[in-house]
């Protein structure tokens, strides 16, 4: 039997049975979750009002509802808490042995897997992602960090070679809206271990779990004034990285604010990490094993709606096996559950936000007028909600919006190469450098390509791993240092000796 003869006995046998594949409701119940009408600022270890006396609100993108009021701080309110920031490194946290900082790192994380179901629901009804995905990624993720750096706090003279290791004092983070929970874990954990202090202000489309972190921290009797949480939009970002009390800046976001992060600090004293944008390329050689690629494509791209920095936007395909791929592909596609976020049964979740959606819209009409060709799979999208169907472009050019920029979106741009070194130039053919994948079952391939890739984390037939022991940065425009695993410690801490 040939394959297209397969192929069309298999759609016949989809159009004939597809109720058989659909699936009953399993939707998360929210019961246990009481959020509060209105969040204000966490400073000094209290929850306080803000001084600009205004508040936006968060809402749920898959159903447009308003989910609580929060607090916007001004300038005023973060150097309120800067300097509640600095008062407690000065007295009480630079003070404490290692091993008593390692103590309430440790609480921090028994209460956040103690939470995790509340947290796991909070987080998508915030930021949209199925429950799936930040139940089982995102806050087991978030706690594993807070566990492995409560375990280096009492060892920092291991992780430097037996060098003195001396925190910087105070850390102003500020994160993104695609991780909220796990990108302020990500931050918090290292500081607090090597003994410096916070101010950390989340997105101001996704501030609720941050908040929540936030009553763990009371709820554990963290010192006043060593996590300070400051929510707002762009200016307040802009006021935590420029106050002259910081002497860290943590941002992770896009690569235009990034550069105008660094330009400002220029010829400060203070320290930089910047975890930026990306547009991660997913090689995908003949000898591959095709079936299990694609679900990795699925994994690295649609699963998270495109919203990880690192998705693989960009799928190069060896050109002999490029037909085969795409119909898999679209084969996959078809099968994907997009709708309610707490539905346990779906894939693809809301778009974070409205103006998010517009971009996708944006940069999809870009692919068309560029001449690509535009495939989606029909899906039944809710009536209300950000939702976008997923969607990939073939016969893009390299040159083409779609192939260079990213998105943030479930949409994918394939590309063919027939040569490990046109795959090699074609995947570096970017500004960004945040991360890769390689599919193949040689082994000597696979580190030949991630010898080669500009990337700072390069996947062997998996995409989207992640570990708390492993740093995680970029090269090129996507980032500058490392977060995570030992080397993620030097971020925040100054070596002597």
């Amino acid at each position: 039997m040939s394959d297209i003869t397969r192929r069309e006995q298999t759609n016949e046998l989809a159009l004939q049975f597809g109720n058989a594949w659909n699936y009953a409701p399993s939707r998360e119940g929210t019961e246990q979750v009481s959020l509060k009408p209105r969040y204000e600022l966490f400073i000094d270890g209290a929850w306080t009002a803000p001084k600009s006396n205004r508040y936006f609100a968060t809402i749920n993108p898959a159903t447009e509802e308003t989910l609580a009021e929060v607090a916007e701080a001004n300038e005023e309110d973060v150097a309120r808490a800067v300097t509640g920031a600095r008062a407690a490194y000065d007295n009480v946290w630079r003070k404490l042995s290692g091993k008593e900082r390692a103590k309430y790192i440790y609480r921090i994380a028994r209460a956040l897997q103690e939470k995790a179901r509340e947290f796991a629901i909070v987080e998508t009804l915030d930021g949209g992602k199925p429950i799936k995905e930040s139940r089982d990624i995102d806050v087991p993720l978030a706690a594993a960090h807070f566990f492995y750096h409560a375990g280096w706090a009492d060892k920092l003279h291991y992780a430097f070679q037996g060098r003195e290791a001396r925190p910087l004092g105070v850390a102003g983070q500020i994160i993104p809206w695609n991780f909220p929970l796990l990108m302020a874990a990500w931050k918090i954990a290292p500081a607090l271990a090597c003994g410096n202090t916070v101010v950390l202000k989340p997105a101001e489309t996704t501030p609720l779990t941050a908040l929540m972190l936030a009553q763990i921290f009371q709820e554990i009797e963290l010192p006043p004034g060593v996590v300070n949480i400051v929510t707002g939009a762009g200016a307040t970002g802009a006021a935590l990285a420029a106050h002259p009390g910081i002497d860290k800046v943590a941002f992770t976001g896009s690569t235009a604010v990034g550069k105008r992060i660094q330009q400002a600090l220029a010829g400060s004293k203070k320290r930089l990490t910047l975890e930026l944008g990306g547009k991660a390329a997913n090689v995908v050689f003949a000898d591959a094993p095709i079936d299990q690629a694609v679900e990795g494509i699925v994994n690295g791209i649609f699963f998270n709606q495109g919203h990880v920095c690192c998705a693989g936007s960009r799928l190069l395909v060896e050109e002999s096996v490029h037909d085969i791929v795409v119909r898999k592909l679209q084969d996959r596609m078809r099968t994907l559950r997009v709708g309610d976020p707490l539905d346990k049964n779906t894939d693809v979740g809301a778009i974070n936000s409205k103006m998010q959606l517009g971009k996708i819209h944006e940069m999809v009409a870009a692919g068309e007028e560029e001449g690509a060709t535009r495939w989606s799979a029909t899906y039944d999208l809710p009536s209300k909600g950000f939702f976008f169907p997923p969607t990939i472009f073939t016969g893009a050019a390299q040159s083409c919006r779609i192939a260079r920029e990213e998105i943030f979106g479930p949409v994918l741009t394939v590309l063919t190469f027939r040569t490990p070194d046109e795959a090699i130039e074609k995947a570096n053919n970017t500004m960004y450098g945040l991360s890769a994948g390689v599919w193949t079952d040689k082994g000597s391939k696979s580190f030949y390509m991630a010898q080669r890739l500009e990337a700072g984390v390069v996947w062997a037939n998996t995409f989207n791993k992640f570990d708390a022991t492993s740093p995680f940065g970029g090269f090129k425009e996507s980032g500058l240092g490392r977060e995570g695993g030992r080397q993620g410690l030097a971020a925040y801490s100054e070596v002597v000796g």
